[in-house]
């Protein structure tokens, strides 16, 4: 495996966390088709992918403004199988730490690296076949439950291949534990690899990546962290009477849509300016308005 494509080396200039052997996929989008009039997003992401964690702020603005004209289909892509490979300077997980610190000052977004000192990852398999089965019972609440891990992983310190951080998240998503522990032992492994095979199949070379499809199969690929723009503009290109939806810019409906929200998050959708944002959201908490959690890399605020 080359080093430039560690699966843990995530690169924040190019916005990407590439898979090992990533040169060697073949591609075939052609598997990626849409009958629906929306415009179809098939996201290959991972719950341990830091410029994944960096694109949150675009995608919830996507979201927000051109929800109505698209259906997203979270896919997972299995970034890191496990620790039974040597390069790059990374060895080990503790070789990681100083890397998501990084990851967290260019995407302006928390990421504790400490995680990979204290309670360190094995493998990213573990949460992701967790994901999958969630998505199972019920795909809201999947979403909420990987964006539980996401924050569990990035801020708490939490080593979320661990059942008892897995069934945490999944409480607090609203999903049925039992349920989803009989998944996560029997289809929630089958369709991750229905995942990873796709994955492959479409030429996936790391993550984020986002195929935009039309209902005429025409295709455009966001690789990467990218500024909103590129994502916006891949909606554009494939339908250019899409229309933009206005939305209320105030803390109240914001956190009524996201439950949680970083400085970073909350500047892209209100449009505060970012340096104005922590000073507003501290005197909502202030107020009793909004709760907050702190890491050594950044805050995350949420409704009470």
């Amino acid at each position: 495996m080359n080093a430039d494509n560690n699966p843990l080396l995530c690169d924040p200039k190019k916005g990407i966390c590439e898979t090992p052997n990533a040169d060697k996929k073949t591609s075939d989008t052609s598997v990626l088709s849409n009958s629906q009039n929306n415009i179809r997003i098939v996201y290959f992401t991972d719950p341990i992918c830091s410029s994944c964690w960096g694109i949150e702020p675009q995608l919830r603005k996507l979201k927000l403004e051109y929800g109505s004209s698209f259906e997203i289909e979270y896919r997972m892509g299995g970034l890191l199988p496990d620790w039974s490979y040597n390069s790059g300077g990374i060895s080990k997980p503790s070789d990681v730490a100083s890397h998501w610190d990084e990851a967290s000052y260019h995407y302006d977004m928390p990421i504790d690296g400490d995680v990979w000192l204290e309670d360190p990852l094995d493998s990213s398999y573990p949460p992701s076949i967790a994901f999958k089965a969630a998505q199972l019972q019920d795909e809201n609440q999947a979403l909420l439950f990987l964006r539980e891990l996401r924050e569990m992983v990035f801020l708490k310190k939490k080593n979320i291949t661990k059942w008892e951080h897995i069934a945490k998240a999944a409480e607090k998503a609203g999903l049925d534990i039992n349920l989803l522990k009989e998944a996560y032992t029997k289809e929630g492994k089958s369709t991750f690899q229905d995942d990873l095979n796709l994955a492959q199949k479409s030429g996936v070379r790391g993550f984020p990546t986002l195929f935009f499809v039309d209902q005429n199969g025409k295709q455009e690929v966001v690789y990467g962290s990218r500024p909103y723009a590129y994502y916006e503009m891949a909606m554009l290109k494939l339908n250019p009477e899409v229309e933009k939806q206005d939305y209320p810019k105030d803390w109240k409906f914001l956190f009524s849509i996201y439950s949680s929200l970083t400085a970073k998050e909350f500047s892209v959708l209100s449009g505060m300016p970012r340096k104005d944002c922590e000073a507003f959201l501290d005197n909502l908490v202030k107020d009793q308005k909004l709760d907050k959690f702190s890491s050594k890399n950044g805050s995350l605020w949420t409704k009470k």
